[in-house]
């Protein structure tokens, strides 16, 4: 069967309110693991992760920083108005160029109290911040389906809208955590390792990895290295569609290295870990990227790369061996001259899905008939039911801040 038509009501469970994490725990890598190799479980913490990882493995981390998108404006009446950053106008080259913008920027957003704001108007507000007084302003622009663009200016005009952020935002918590973010939340809806600003929701994943932990991995001679992939709120947009052919996935801007390249190609004979869904998602882009420059050299000379949802799935392109396709994203970054290979993913990943780089995955445990879902049950088969009843019989916490697992694939 092909995964466009898979129905997402196969690939669901009961997921009671009261096995839902609302809270991080006070140790980020006291939180239970759950390992899964060839039918079998067995049951740990974050803090031995490295014990269920063969040595010279390479493990890849998603290094995103989440930006606090979430702003709230007061109107001069007392009503409150929230703008909602979800991703950049498309007029700029990616998420890292639009960060940067100083003096104003565009932006696509979610309004929270969008009937209150008349066209027209303006919505400002002002803090005080590490540079004195910030004023920032919003004005309405256009209406896109369920977003809305909107332009947003401030003073000083020096700072950047990552700054700015920074100074009036906050942390953007997953609707489902229904309370609203507090000061610790600053620090643990956020890796320890978060380095570029872009995302809107945390690779939870990366959330049980302590510095301590990543010594461990580098103990045992366990390589690590990391991608960008700047996870949009369409990560919790909710499969409505009764087959996945009616379901349009999202997409999302990824950054990789060519030294991360050579580091794949490299090691292929050892496995290679993607922690999180994200950097699987970005890992397995790799592969279909470095197909299409295969099948046609000149296929990015006009445009930003691009996977889209179902290219994956086509034939021709699973063709040819990884370690071709690697040295082709190198050729083509080298030729081109770019230190970093930027790029958009809409890849879908579900059951039926060829896995070309990744042999291991570590991911929290996800949604009833989510995207998320079906990338885990591509990921081992069938026997992701088999994990989930486990997980929910044995206590475990389920989403962003709850426990997570070590999957193995099979080969």
């Amino acid at each position: 069967m092909h995964p466009k038509d898979l129905n997402i009501a196969d690939f669901t469970y009961e997921l009671p309110e009261e096995k839902i994490a609302f809270f991080p725990l006070t140790q980020r890598d006291a939180s239970l693991l759950l390992v899964y190799q060839s039918g079998s479980i067995a049951t740990d913490i974050y803090r031995n992760i490295d014990q269920y990882i063969p040595e010279h493995s390479l493990a890849i981390f998603n290094n995103t920083k989440v930006v606090e998108a979430r702003i709230l404006f007061k109107k001069p009446t007392g009503g409150q108005i929230e703008i909602f950053c979800l991703e950049p106008y498309e007029g700029y080259a990616d998420i890292t160029t639009a960060m940067a913008q100083q003096s104003n920027v565009l932006w696509l957003c979610l309004i929270g109290g969008a009937s209150k704001w008349k066209s027209g108007q303006v919505l400002t507000r002002s803090i005080n911040g590490p540079a004195g007084e910030t004023i920032l302003e919003a004005r309405f622009l256009e209406k896109r389906d369920d977003r809305f663009l909107i332009d947003l200016s401030w003073t000083p005009a020096s700072l950047s809208f990552a700054e700015i952020l920074h100074a009036t935002g906050q942390v953007p918590l997953p609707p489902y955590i229904k309370r609203t973010a507090d000061a610790a939340d600053e620090e643990r809806y956020q890796t320890v390792y978060a380095l570029h600003d872009g995302s809107v929701a945390a690779p939870t994943a990366g959330l049980h990895f302590t510095h301590e932990v990543l010594q461990k991995l580098a103990q045992k001679k366990i390589e690590t290295d990391f991608v960008t992939l700047h996870v949009g709120a369409g990560t919790f947009k909710p499969v409505k569609a009764e087959v996945m052919n009616d379901h349009e996935m999202h997409a999302e801007f990824i950054s990789v290295s060519p030294q991360l390249i050579r580091n794949i190609a490299r090691t292929q004979e050892h496995p290679v870990i993607a922690v999180g869904t994200t950097s699987l998602r970005t890992l397995e882009s790799l592969y279909w990227l470095g197909a299409k420059l295969l099948r046609d050299p000149h296929c990015f000379d006009s445009r930003i790369p691009y996977i889209d949802q179902w290219e994956a799935y086509e034939e021709p392109l699973q063709q040819y061996p990884v370690h071709a396709v690697l040295d082709a994203l190198v050729t083509y970054l080298s030729e081109k001259q770019l230190t970093t290979l930027v790029a958009k993913t809409q890849i879908l990943i579900a059951p039926g899905y060829p896995f070309k780089i990744a042999d291991a995955l570590v991911t929290n445990f996800h949604q009833p008939s989510s995207t998320l879902l079906l990338l885990v049950a591509a990921f081992i088969g069938d026997d992701w039911r088999m994990v989930y009843q486990y997980a929910l019989e044995n206590d475990f916490r389920f989403l962003s801040y709850g426990d997570g697992s070590l999957l193995w694939r099979g080969r």
